[in-house]
């Protein structure tokens, strides 16, 4: 079977500052200089939110900003992990015997993730040691996927080291894909402001909750429509055993689902299954404690949300002459489904929102989780330099002086490479 390389380029690095600092610092923190760098991008998804995991597409975008890697393997079994960010610590283990504390999100666990994936894929029992100093300049915890680029780059690193590449068939069946380009407007740029509220969505029970909404929300349009529920998860799954439009589930969503919340004994009264069979066979453990269940306000969402996705690729293959001011209302009633519906935004988000769209974006929206993290914005290029100035001073310059200068992140960005690996020429 023919298999695919990652893409490989020489580059000089004297040429390029961040390699050279990077090459610096690992001489200095290892002794000897790295064989060679990988780099995997950050992203940030445009329009699609809280929709994939119902089964539903998105439309994301690879950004400018990555994650970088300097990489020697070495002799021993050691991997030893080191970050140019002094709030990471070094970490060491044996590469034979990698252990993941999945109850703590520390930063070397999406290394090691991403390491353990190719090892088991593969099914090695038997891996090399390697120095690694990790380099990032994606803002963490603001919904650009910065521990995603970790584990794929990490990921890439180890496949290197080994010397194996992933065939294209493997990768679809490892994670069953399908990626269509959409060719975005070239009269627009995508501006990434940070919101500055962190959330760790590991430790929060918003996101859990979420998920289990839009599965119950599942469950009772299957039983509606008289499916067989039980076995239904998603709410794409509902639309695709009815064979009919994401509008045409908008409006079955209206007659089977009622705005007011639901509690577990009402969720249980319209499935006829008891209060035990809830909790054990349909709740997660982290979401046997919900008292209240807003169902209607979830499929809502889901389905606007997918069929916006939908909306916005047509717009970009057709191409009208107002097609950023149809994209930009697109970007904007995703917001407010976000924020209405899916009640995943903070007020911080829906002032930022403002903000920019007071300034000349034709749409804004939260992107990522949500709960904090950034908001993404389609400003028309002409306006590009007056829209950073004015959103700078009347969001990140305020009189209290509350938000940190490190924190401020404000940026435009067009779509960057992929993942790659770097040699020294």
């Amino acid at each position: 079977m023919a298999t695919e390389s990652p893409a490989t380029r020489r580059v000089q690095v004297a040429e390029h500052p961040r390699l050279l600092k990077l090459k610096e610092m690992f001489n200095s923190k290892f002794g000897s200089i790295p064989k060679f760098y990988v780099r995997a991008p950050g992203r940030v998804n445009i329009i699609g939110e809280h929709i994939d995991y119902c089964g539903y597409s998105v439309l994301p975008m690879a950004v400018e900003q990555d994650v970088l890697i300097a990489v020697e393997p070495v002799k021993t079994y050691a991997l030893q992990l080191a970050n140019t960010n002094p709030l990471y610590p070094d970490f060491s283990t044996s590469a034979n015997n990698i252990q993941i504390d999945k109850t703590k999100p520390l930063w070397h666990n999406y290394f090691l993730c991403g390491l353990k994936g190719i090892q088991e894929h593969f099914g090695l029992s038997n891996l090399t040691g390697m120095n690694c100093l990790v380099d990032g300049n994606i803002p963490p915890s603001s919904g650009l996927s910065s521990s995603s680029a970790l584990v794929c780059c990490a990921g890439l690193v180890t496949l290197t080291v080994l010397g194996r590449n992933l065939s294209k068939a493997k990768l679809i069946e490892f994670s069953p894909l399908r990626a269509t380009d959409v060719k975005l407007p070239s009269g627009a740029v995508f501006v990434i402001a940070n919101s500055c509220v962190e959330m760790n969505k590991a430790a929060t029970s918003h996101f859990n909750i979420r998920v289990m909404e839009c599965r119950l929300a599942a469950k009772l349009l299957a039983k509606y429509k008289s499916l067989q529920w039980d076995k239904v998860l998603r709410l794409e799954e509902v639309q695709a055993k009815l064979g009919i439009s994401l509008e045409e589930m908008l409006l079955v969503t209206e007659d089977a689902l009622h705005p007011e919340p639901y509690n577990p004994e009402e969720i249980c009264r319209c499935l006829g299954i008891s209060l035990e069979e809830l909790r054990t066979q349909i709740l997660s453990p982290n979401t046997q404690d919900v008292l209240i269940f807003k169902l209607y306000q979830r499929a809502k969402h889901v389905y606007s949300e997918a069929a916006r996705v939908l909306q916005f690729k047509k717009i970009c293959e057709e191409a009208p002459e107002n097609m950023v001011q149809l994209l930009g209302e697109l970007m904007n009633q995703s917001h407010m489904s976000c924020r209405d519906m899916y009640e995943c935004s903070c007020p911080e988000l829906d002032q930022l929102v403002d903000i920019c769209r007071k300034f000349g974006a034709q749409g804004s929206r939260l992107t990522g989780a949500g709960w904090g993290g950034c908001t993404v914005s389609m400003v028309p290029a002409d306006k590009l330099p007056s829209f950073l100035a004015n959103v700078h001073k009347a969001y990140y310059q305020r009189s209290d002086g509350s938000l940190a200068p490190e924190k401020q992140s404000l940026f435009a960005t067009k779509p960057g490479g992929g993942a790659l690996v770097l040699l020294e020429a």
